[in-house]
């Protein structure tokens, strides 16, 4: 059996004709170098998978999706660049699988190690091994992809796993995310046009610009201050049907009864808080663009902002109608693509000096680079105005109550060979830390099966007040 590095070799070889590059948009560039910026999918298989299987599978899907084959380089101007050129491999490993949910503990820790980004593709696989039943946990920085890239990569690299001689089919390049592709019914206001540019002149007169050395402090400082926890809720075949069905019923989406159960849950346990009402709804826009992502790899998300504060004095199912016909009108390209248009006009390097700004102060001061990070952390600048306007000023407590990521019903095949996908769970990440939100829900359906990962930091909710808030969203959904 080859090696990773001989098969990474025979693949690049295969596709050396066809060398890429592009620029990395501003839209992408919201997660440069980000500590927390980590879109995670678990596949839990049903037979014997091996690393050398794994390996094999892997260097497939790599020929398929152009974004596994980039890592970053940055041009004189210190703009960044995707390229194939000179890209060392994909670091896959294998662990023994000790337990049903050991899985939790290998992505706890194995998020917290930096990315290569210079050097390699900004994506790990970890095959946490049985011989009867393994989980596939792919880690992936935001830079490269959203949810839907990594569930579109797990039902690939199964198929690959189960027919290792299937001819790769390779996608197009996809065209990116950038205003030049956004629809055609969305532009952005004169007047916000008019500050944006002014705000990014302002900030060009006297920039600070990061690098790898940067990121690795400001990873290190990140995770040793912030332990994000995990809680994973698997609903049976059943439960998810009649969840569905009761949904229907009533007039809601499963994705409004799970942002209305978690919003009620968190006001009826912890009581009533200003961010409770607070809550970001994800969405797949890939296929609302002018040039539509299909299943490609790539950074093709979006979301709505909106408050609802949960009515104790109206059943559940009250409520999630309510939520949903405050939600209904939002799904517009106009209210979708707001955002992100107005980061596409923004100088990008503002929007790549975030997470400096909100977590340099953090960093040790035995650190070479510690008078850098926590003099730009404390200085009154663009940064500092970009954050506040996005009420992002502290550390210290969650400014919004939920964030919703929801891949939907993925309607792939559950068997691939000899092997069985029987779920795929997932975690979101997001474009700023965690402590800014009480807790952030990563949902997907997939073989029948309804899969909640609930991502949180008890800096902004203790365990034991997540299970109470865990166990009554359940309620809600399930026995109302």
């Amino acid at each position: 059996m080859k090696t990773s590095k001989e098969v990474l070799t025979q693949m690049i070889e295969k596709t050396e004709s066809k060398k890429y590059s592009r620029k990395v948009t501003p839209l992408e560039r919201i997660f440069t170098r980000s500590p927390y910026g980590i879109v995670t999918m678990v596949a839990r298989i049903n037979g014997n998978v091996t690393e050398a299987m794994l390996t094999q599978a892997v260097s497939k899907v790599q020929q398929r999706h152009v974004n596994l084959r980039v890592r970053i380089h940055e041009d004189k101007d210190r703009n960044p660049w995707f390229t194939t050129e000179g890209v060392k491999e994909i670091p896959i490993m294998t662990v023994p699988r000790e337990s049903e949910e050991y899985w939790i503990e290998v992505v706890k820790e194995e998020r917290k190690k930096p990315f290569d980004f210079e050097e390699r593709p900004a994506i790990r696989f970890i095959l946490v091994n049985s011989p009867s039943i393994s989980e596939l946990i792919i880690l992936c920085h935001h830079i490269i992809c959203d949810g839907m890239s990594l569930a579109y990569l797990a039902r690939d690299i199964m198929t690959y796993l189960g027919d290792p001689k299937k001819e790769v089919e390779m996608l197009a390049n996809p065209v990116p995310m950038d205003k030049d592709n956004l629809p055609s019914d969305v532009s952005i206001n004169r007047i916000i046009k008019y500050f944006v540019n002014r705000m990014s002149k302002k900030w060009l007169k006297s920039p600070t610009y990061f690098d790898q050395d940067d990121y690795q402090e400001l990873n290190k400082a990140y995770w040793t201050h912030f332990d994000h926890q995990l809680l994973n809720v698997e609903l049976s075949e059943a439960q998810t049907s009649s969840l569905v069905e009761r949904c229907r019923k009533e007039g809601v989406t499963v994705n409004t009864a799970l942002a209305t159960a978690f919003t009620g849950a968190q006001y009826l346990i912890q009581g009533d808080q200003s961010n409770h009402s607070k809550m970001i709804i994800a969405g797949n826009l890939r296929q609302r663009l002018l040039s539509p992502a299909g299943e490609s790899m790539g950074y093709f998300a979006g979301g709505v902002n909106l408050e609802y504060k949960y009515n104790k004095k109206l059943n559940f199912w009250e409520n999630a109608r309510k939520l949903h016909q405050k939600l209904k009108p939002l799904y517009t390209n106009k209210k979708l693509f707001g955002e992100p248009l107005t980061w596409c006009y923004l100088e990008p390097s503002i929007m790549e000096s975030l997470g400096f700004k909100t977590v340099g102060g953090l960093v040790s001061t035995e650190s070479l680079r510690y008078e850098k990070l926590s003099t730009f952390s404390e200085q009154n600048d663009v940064i500092s105005s970009v954050l506040k306007r996005g009420n992002i000023t502290s550390l210290e407590k969650p400014t919004l109550g939920t964030a919703i990521t929801n891949l939907t019903r993925l309607d792939f095949p559950t068997t691939y060979g000899s092997l069985e996908l029987d779920c795929l769970t997932m975690c979101p990440g997001g474009a700023f830390p965690l402590v800014t939100i009480n807790f952030n829900l990563g949902v997907a359906t997939c073989a029948g099966k309804l899969s909640l990962l609930i991502e949180y930091t008890e800096k902004a909710v203790d365990t034991e007040t997540m299970r109470k808030i865990k166990e009554k969203a359940l309620v809600f959904l399930l026995e109302e």
